[in-house]
């Protein structure tokens, strides 16, 4: 469910705005959208894990504070980190 260092490393290297930025909202979203999109994955075959169910809903409620944060602060980052990511809004 979780993900590897290996591929958390890829992600800030890659979404990263410099060198080691782990703590930019982009890089925070990307993180959790490879969280989530495992536990999406988990879910289909255990239907009734409800805890981990409840651990889904508040990283999709915690990315979408950050993604709120980005557009007020910076439009362009915003459109650039939902093109890159694939994500619906």
């Amino acid at each position: 469910m979780s993900i590897t260092a290996e591929r958390k490393t890829a992600l800030i290297e890659e979404h990263g705005r410099t060198k080691g930025d782990t703590g930019s909202a982009e890089v925070q979203v990307a993180i959790l959208s490879e969280r989530i999109a495992n536990l999406t994955e988990h879910f289909k075959s255990h239907k009734k894990d409800n805890h981990s169910r409840r651990g889904l809903l508040q990283m999709v409620s915690q990315r979408r504070s950050l993604l709120d944060h980005l557009k007020a602060s910076d439009v362009g980052r915003y459109q650039a980190i939902i093109e890159k990511l694939g994500l619906r809004r």
